[in-house]
């Protein structure tokens, strides 16, 4: 019983110092689409400055911005960007809660983000949710996302990066 032909032409390429056979586990993941790269924040200024300078509206346009760039990096993350912002502006009426999951799902969001960047994921929503309810919430999830743009080096926001699966 032989090799099929396709096969056995692999092998014999293979034994002959050809290469690695396309059977052959590969150490990066094979990308699987195309995204947009994200911006790079600095985390505290994110997290303290701007919104101390701006009383409060730059976290209003921080949320929304990284729903939109999330969405932009990664279409399987959803696009959450409006609903993001409504949440903020009408989550009185919910008490506070439609707010708090949208915060818990950025953690999500970014989890996979990072997936699609071929990362191990390491944002949680619930240590999110917990660091927002002290303060240091946005610090936590801009340092996730800053690990993301790393990732692509010196690759300008809003060009074409490849994704992982």
């Amino acid at each position: 019983m032989g090799y099929p032909q396709q096969g056995q032409q692999q092998y014999q390429q293979y034994q002959q110092g050809g290469g690695v056979p396309a059977h052959a586990p590969q150490h990066a993941p094979a990308p699987v689409g195309s995204g947009y790269n994200m911006k790079r924040r600095n985390p505290v200024a994110a997290w303290l400055g701007l919104p101390l300078i701006t009383f409060g509206i730059y976290g209003i346009v921080w949320f929304y911005k990284v729903h939109s760039e999330l969405f932009g990096y990664d279409r399987r993350t959803g696009d959450a960007a409006t609903n993001a912002l409504l949440s903020l502006i009408f989550g009185f009426i919910t008490l506070g809660i439609w707010p708090l999951v949208m915060w818990v799902k950025l953690g999500g969001r970014i989890a996979q983000a990072q997936r699609g960047a071929g990362l191990a994921p390491t944002c949680s929503g619930g240590v999110g949710f917990l660091l927002g309810l002290i303060g240091f919430g946005t610090l936590y999830y801009q340092i996730q996302l800053n690990k993301i743009t790393d990732r692509y080096g010196t690759i300008a926001p809003g060009q074409q990066v490849s994704l992982a699966g």
